[in-house]
């Protein structure tokens, strides 16, 4: 009966490769026999189809001529036996006889089920520290000009009495006895699949690969200590509202050696009632009289930095815009600066004396 590698992967003929990809990484863990929905049968159809169709050129067979394509190749087509199947996996997936796979990215699989692959871990691998998030509130010209902040951190630093190691300054660390200073053990689990090896997490020292045995007195053999410190925080020109600034090493502190997190300031700036802001363009409104604006003036107009001298032509209309070059707010990390607008607002006046009316009037006739 001819197989449909499609059906059996849960996806359409259109389908990426990566949305192959995640549909047998999703069903290897729903099938596989140790799992309470485990079924063994269609566990190996599965793999056998990712192997198919996990590879772009027999892909492209068995879109032409279906699973006979494959006929007399041994599992899957791909001439590999379940043995060479458990020695490429230990091996990382290396030599594959092209066969898409791709086990660092599948440890989550093989790894975690058979103790094998990408999901090994050494005793003494360094882990980068945990980042933050933090909140910082900006004027409105903090943010158009930049500024330094002084921003309180509470984070975990490295101990500074054992430098880290988690021992008593002067009292011995020792190589476990029991994983021989790996981290891990080393055990044999048999399964449907034959004989596997399974490494875990060594139950003595937890992973670490050492013991100590006199706990530093100050971190209590952590490693890290709660610190809270103030930082100065430099804040770029022409930064905006819902921007996030990174500062980086400036987080949790690393294990085994690992680089420290960074930290993440997500920016809020207030609004100014004064002046609007639009990308580095930033706007004004003035208001003026008519007659100002029949007649032409001269008004002073405030800016972000100095107020400035401002000539109104004769005729100005209402909500005319005035540009102010380079007036605006600095671009980020390129220079220049963006513009400012000047909008004018004529005022009507809404009471009038008997004079005043008769002078309009005449001009209005």
């Amino acid at each position: 009966m001819a197989k449909d590698y499609y059906k059996i992967l849960g996806v359409e003929k259109n389908a990426s490769q990566e949305e192959i990809k995640k549909a047998f990484r999703k069903k290897a863990h729903e099938f596989h026999p140790d799992k309470p929905t485990g079924d063994e049968a269609k566990f190996k159809e599965v793999n056998e189809a990712y192997q198919i169709l996990g590879n772009e050129e027999k892909r492209k067979q068995f879109d032409q001529f279906g699973d006979a394509a494959f006929s007399g190749q041994g599992f899957g087509g791909t001439g590999m036996n379940w043995d060479d199947f458990r020695r490429q996996a230990r091996q990382g997936g290396g030599g594959a006889q092209n066969v898409n796979f791709d086990f660092g990215d599948l440890g989550d699989i093989f790894g975690d089920i058979f103790g094998f692959g990408g999901s090994r871990r050494g005793a003494s691998r360094a882990q980068h520290g945990a980042d933050i998030q933090m909140t910082l509130n900006l004027e409105f010209k903090e943010a158009v000009f930049g500024v330094k902040k002084d921003i309180r951190v509470s984070r975990h630093v490295k101990c500074s009495h054992c430098h880290g190691n988690m021992a008593e300054p002067g009292t011995p660390i020792k190589t476990c006895g029991t994983c021989g200073g790996a981290g891990q053990v080393i055990q044999m689990r048999r399964t449907m699949l034959g004989q596997f090896q399974t490494a875990s997490a060594c139950p003595e020292c937890g992973g670490e690969g050492k013991l100590v045995e006199t706990k530093c007195s100050v971190c209590f053999g952590v490693g890290v200590v709660q610190d809270d410190s103030r930082l100065d925080v430099s804040i770029p020109a022409g930064v905006e509202s819902g921007m996030t600034l990174r500062v980086p090493g400036q987080a949790h502190a690393g294990i085994n050696g690992g680089q420290p997190g960074d930290i993440y300031l997500q920016l809020r700036v207030k609004k100014d009632l004064r002046f609007t802001r639009d990308g580095f363009d930033i706007f004004v409104e003035k208001n003026i009289s008519m007659v100002q604006a029949a007649l032409g003036s001269s008004i002073e107009v405030e800016t972000l930095e100095e107020p400035i001298e401002l000539k109104i032509p004769a005729g100005t209309q209402p909500d005319s815009k005035f540009r102010l070059k380079s007036k605006g707010v600095p671009k980020m990390n390129t220079g220049g600066r963006g513009e400012m607008y000047v909008v004018i607002k004529v005022e009507v006046p809404k009471r009038l004396s008997r004079k005043q009316k008769k002078i309009l009037e005449e001009f209005d006739e």
